[in-house]
């Protein structure tokens, strides 16, 4: 990318589907075969043979354009099929590391767009430094960007549909200015101005802290240092397990799978049940809860 790196570790957006070392299969087609048992009845009756989620590692070496993505009525409106909501996990970042989410004064769509033309919209931004373990929640609406020195892990809608802002006047390998959409993001802007918009949790060993519940995802933060059962089988849906750093191991079905940085296990729902983690790591959990 212009702005670093980013590795879609999870996707069965069209044209970049990730590939089952299991199976050898890519994961749409996957889901075409498996369906429900894949992904869960709820699941598949609400997205089809849409897998739901996309899940990235980002390492920004520069800044990335201030942005907006549009709820899945105003994607919908203007011919795609979802909006955007997402949010972000924090691993080791640069000292200097910081991101803007949201708005920290009031604004309206038309001091928004003469903020934009002035070039002076990152003064309108709630602005955060980063350190390992900060999260944050992105609904669709929610102006956000991303800083230089930032690593992180996202976990999204299925949608690439974004609003560009503002840019810091880069141009593209061509030597245009990127193009910015700035009444599409107007539109999609949700205006309300809160007094912090991190996530605040509290770390504890060997369990499963809350992130985030929202109707597109559910995560929680797993750091553990001795074996620790998790019973899915409540859950009409996939369970991802995201391994950020250190190693183990996880147990289920009568077969054992490797957990190592940047690896991803896609638990089926259909083999939802009790398995067993294990080992000094960090892990993101992540399934569809509403």
């Amino acid at each position: 990318m212009i702005w670093g790196a980013e590795q879609w570790i999870l996707s069965a957006y069209p044209g970049r589907d990730s590939i089952c070392v299991e199976t050898g299969q890519n994961i749409w087609k996957m889901l075409c075969e498996q369906k429900e048992r894949l992904v869960g009845k709820h699941i598949w009756e609400r997205y089809g043979d849409t897998f739901p989620l996309l899940i990235k590692f980002i390492d920004a070496h520069d800044d990335l354009s201030v942005q907006v993505h549009p709820s899945d009525a105003l994607a919908q409106k203007y011919g795609e099929p979802f909006g955007k909501t997402e949010m972000w996990y924090a691993t080791e970042s640069e000292p200097q590391a910081r991101l803007y989410c949201g708005l920290k004064q009031q604004l309206t769509p038309e001091s928004y767009k003469q903020m934009v033309a002035d070039k002076t919209i990152l003064n309108a931004l709630a602005e955060y430094p980063v350190k390992d373990g900060d999260s944050f929640f992105i609904p669709a609406g929610r102006i956000h960007a991303i800083g230089s020195g930032c690593r992180l892990c996202e976990i999204q809608q299925t949608s690439d549909t974004t609003y560009r802002i503002y840019d810091y006047d880069r141009v593209d390998k061509d030597g245009h200015p990127r193009e910015l959409h700035t009444e599409r993001a107007a539109e999609s802007i949700d205006y309300t101005v809160q007094d912090d918009y991190r996530v605040h949790y509290e770390r504890k060993p060997n369990e499963p802290v809350k992130l985030v519940s929202c109707p597109y995802f559910t995560t929680n933060v797993l750091q553990i240092n001795q074996p620790v059962a998790r019973d899915y089988s409540r859950l009409d849906s996939f369970v991802c397990l995201i391994c950020l750093n250190g190693e183990g191991t996880i147990t289920g079905h009568g077969q054992t799978a490797a957990l190592t940085p940047g690896m991803l296990i896609l638990l089926p729902a259909e083999d939802n049940g009790e398995v067993e983690i294990n080992g000094n790591l960090r892990a993101l959990e992540v399934y569809i809860d509403q």
